[in-house]
C-alpha cells in the first residue's frame, strides 16, 4: 500500500483535534495502510504566535505603513516579548504563570481589554485566578490576531482562513485569482510546514479534510504547492464542505490542484483511491469520487456501493495528534460556547446520521443526516477506553446530529457498570423521553451539558419545521436536565419562512422565561438560511418563499438567497434579539419590557408572563 498522509488544513478549533483524520486513520490502519495524520491548523498557529514571527508581523506592518489598532502597534515590544509566555500558559494553565499574567501591568492592554480590575474581580472572583488569567491571555492573543488581520493578511482568523472567498463560491474564479497571488507571510509559514511533513512521511497520497469553507483556501494553497514541487504525489479532498457544497461540481479548474474529491463517509472512497493509486483496481471502481477525464469532471460511483456499518468501524486513532499542543481559550462568558473553545475533548460519534431526519431546514437528503446507523453501548465504551489510553484525556464530545435517547441511556448504564469515569456532552432533540429519571442517570454517567434545537419558539412554526416538539415539551425536558445540573444550550432561529413580527417577539418572550425559570442556561440566535439540500430548498413554494440566487457557475452550491413575502423584515431584529439574550445569559434584565431591547416599536407579546411556569 502507498504511504498516505491525512491533513487538517488551517484553521479549525485550536483547543482540540478535529476528528475526521482520526476516524480515517483508525479505519485505514485496520486495513494495513501505512498512514499518518497532521493537524496543520494547530501546528501553524503555534508557529505564528512566537517571538520570531510576531517580530516579523510588526516589521511587515512598518514596511506596509499600516498601523490599524494603534495601541497594539505602540506596545509591540511587549507583545513580542510576552507572546510565548501567554501561549505556554494557554497550553498548560500553571498557577504560577497565572499569577504572573495577573500581576500589575504585566500584559499590554489594547482595544479588547475593556474590563477594569473591578469588573474582572466581579466576573471571576478571588478563586478564579486560572480563569481570569486565561481570559486576559485570550484577549492578548485576539488583539494580536486583530492586528494581523487588519495589517498583514485579511484572510486570517483563529478558526477559519479566507472564509469570505469560499462561502457561497458558485464559481471557482475568485479562489483561483487569489491562488495566483504570491503567498502571504502566514501562507509561507504554512508551506514550510507542508515541506517538513512531506519530507518526514514521504507520502504517495496526501488527503485534505475540508470540514468548513474556512479550510478550503488553505488546503488549495497547500495542494498548489505540492503539485508544483512534488508532482508525483496524488492529492484528494473530502469532508463536510465537499459533501454539502461540491455535489454538483462541473468546473474542471480545481483539478489543477488535486486529483480526487470524495463525497460522504470517507472511509471506503478513500480506501478505493488508495488501491487505485497503487494500481490494484481500475478507475471505474472508485466510489463517490470526482475525477478529471479528458478535461471533463466525471463522478465515479461503482454501484452497489461497498458498505461499512457504523458499528463495525474501529475506534478513531488520535496518534500523531499531540494533545499537549492544543490551547484552551476563554473569550466569552457564554457557558456553552466556552465548551467549544476551552478544554481538550475527544470527539466520538454515538450514532451515524439522525434518527429523526424530518426537520424541513436540514440536509435530510444527504448521507450525514439521512443514513442513520447505530451501534452498541459495549462497543462505544470499548472505543472510549481505547481513546483515553491513547490521549490521556477523559473528556468526550459526542458529535452526533442528534444523539438517540435510548442509546444514551444504554451508554450511561454501561459506563456506570464498567466504572469508566468520563465527562461528556452532546447534541440532542428535546424528546419527552428525557424525563427526570433519564436525566439523573445521564448526570451520574458524567454528562455535564446538552445542546438542542428550540429553533423558532412558536408552536405554529415548530410544526412547519417538523421539529416533533412543542414549547411545553421543551420546557419540561430542559427543566429535567437542569434539575441534575446538566447545562442546556438552545439553538435559536429567527427568520424562518412566513415568521411574523408577532412570532419573533413571542419567541423572545419564551426564551426570556426559559432563562428566568432556570430551564436553559445558554443559547444563541441564528438567522435562517435556505440550503439546496433541505426540503425547503428543494420545494420553496411549499414554504411560501421564492429562491432568488445565487446563479450556479459550476463550483459550489449550498446556501440559497430567498424572498419571504409573508414574513417580517427579519434582519432588523438581530441586534435586539442578541442584546436581550446577552442580558439573560448574565442573569439580568428579566423584569424589563421586551421593548427595552429594540430601537423601533414592537408589538406586545401574546404570552402570559408565567406561561413556562404553568407548563412545568
Amino acid at each position: 500500500m502507498p504511504k498516505v498522509l491525512l491533513i487538517t488544513p488551517p484553521f479549525t478549533q485550536l483547543n482540540t483535534p478535529y476528528p475526521a483524520t482520526a476516524y480515517l486513520k483508525g479505519f485505514l490502519q485496520e486495513k494495513e495502510v501505512n498512514v499518518n495524520q497532521v493537524d496543520l491548523s494547530i501546528e501553524l498557529f503555534l508557529k505564528l504566535f512566537t517571538t520570531k514571527f510576531i517580530t516579523k508581523v510588526f516589521k511587515q506592518a512598518e514596511t506596509n505603513k499600516s498601523y490599524n489598532f494603534p495601541l497594539v502597534w505602540q506596545q509591540r515590544d511587549q507583545y513580542i516579548a510576552k507572546v510565548e509566555t501567554v501561549i505556554n500558559y494557554l497550553q498548560k494553565h500553571e498557577v504560577v504563570t497565572a499569577h504572573q499574567l495577573l500581576s500589575y501591568n504585566f500584559l499590554p492592554k489594547s482595544h479588547r481589554s475593556n474590563l477594569n480590575e473591578e469588573d474582572l474581580d466581579y466576573a471571576f472572583g478571588n478563586l478564579g485566578i486560572l480563569d481570569k488569567a486565561k481570559h486576559l491571555a485570550t484577549l492578548f492573543v485576539e488583539e494580536l490576531g486583530d492586528f494581523i488581520q487588519a495589517n498583514i493578511d485579511t484572510f486570517f482568523s483563529f478558526t477559519k482562513y479566507a472564509e469570505q472567498i469560499a462561502t457561497s463560491a458558485s464559481s471557482f474564479d475568485k479562489l483561483e485569482e487569489f491562488l495566483n497571488y504570491e503567498p502571504t507571510i502566514i501562507e509561507e509559514e504554512m508551506l514550510v510546514l507542508v515541506n517538513e511533513k512531506i519530507k518526514k512521511y514521504k507520502p504517495k497520497l496526501v488527503c485534505f479534510t475540508i470540514p468548513f469553507p474556512g479550510n478550503l483556501f488553505s488546503a488549495l494553497r497547500c495542494s498548489q504547492h505540492i503539485k508544483a514541487y512534488y508532482p508525483k504525489i496524488k492529492i484528494a479532498f473530502g469532508g463536510g464542505y465537499c459533501n454539502t457544497e461540491l455535489r454538483s461540481l462541473e468546473d474542471a479548474k480545481i483539478f489543477k490542484y488535486l486529483d480526487f474529491i470524495s463525497l460522504d463517509s470517507g472511509e471506503l472512497p478513500l480506501l478505493n483511491i488508495i488501491k487505485y493509486v497503487n494500481n490494484e483496481i481500475e478507475i471505474n471502481q472508485l466510489e463517490r469520487t470526482f475525477i478529471l477525464e479528458k478535461d471533463t469532471v466525471v463522478y465515479k460511483n461503482k454501484l452497489p456501493n461497498t458498505i461499512v456499518l457504523h458499528r463495525d468501524l474501529p475506534a478513531p486513532n488520535y496518534s500523531d495528534l499531540y494533545h499537549a499542543n492544543y490551547l484552551s481559550f476563554l473569550d466569552v462568558m457564554n457557558p456553552m460556547h466556552r465548551l467549544w473553545s476551552d478544554g481538550k475533548w475527544n470527539k466520538l460519534t454515538v450514532s451515524h446520521g439522525c434518527y429523526w431526519k424530518k426537520c424541513t431546514f436540514c440536509d435530510v437528503n444527504l448521507d450525514y443526516i439521512g443514513n442513520y446507523q447505530n451501534t452498541t453501548a459495549e462497543d462505544l465504551v470499548y472505543k472510549i477506553k481505547e481513546i483515553i489510553k491513547e490521549t490521556g484525556t477523559n473528556g468526550f464530545h459526542f458529535v452526533d446530529e442528534a444523539a438517540p435517547p435510548k442509546m444514551l441511556k444504554n451508554l450511561a448504564e454501561e459506563l456506570i457498570k464498567q466504572q469508566v469515569y468520563i465527562t461528556w456532552w452532546t447534541n440532542i432533540r428535546f424528546e419527552k423521553t428525557f424525563n427526570d429519571s433519564l436525566c439523573e442517570l445521564l448526570a451520574k454517567s458524567g454528562c455535564i451539558a446538552v445542546t438542542g434545537g428550540l429553533e423558532v419558539a412558536s408552536d405554529r412554526l415548530l410544526k412547519k419545521i417538523k421539529k416533533g416538539v412543542d414549547i411545553a415539551q421543551v420546557a419540561r425536558v430542559t427543566n429535567s436536565f437542569s434539575k441534575f445540573r446538566i447545562m442546556t444550550h438552545a439553538y435559536l432561529m429567527y427568520g424562518f419562512p412566513t415568521q411574523t413580527e408577532q412570532e419573533t417577539i413571542d419567541s423572545l418572550e419564551i426564551v426570556r422565561q426559559l432563562f428566568e425559570t432556570g430551564c436553559v442556561q445558554s443559547a444563541f440566535w441564528h438567522q435562517f438560511t435556505t440550503t439546496i439540500h433541505s426540503p425547503i430548498g428543494k420545494n420553496p413554494t411549499d414554504f411560501d418563499i421564492e429562491i432568488t440566487g445565487p446563479e450556479f457557475k459550476g463550483f459550489a452550491q449550498n446556501d440559497l438567497y430567498h424572498k419571504d413575502p409573508k414574513g417580517a423584515e427579519h434582519q432588523k431584529y438581530k441586534k435586539g434579539l442578541n442584546l436581550a439574550l446577552q442580558n439573560y445569559l448574565n442573569g439580568i434584565g428579566f423584569e424589563l419590557d421586551l421593548q427595552t431591547w429594540f430601537e423601533f416599536d414592537i408589538p406586545e407579546t401574546t404570552h402570559d408572563n408565567d406561561y413556562i411556569l404553568s407548563v412545568l
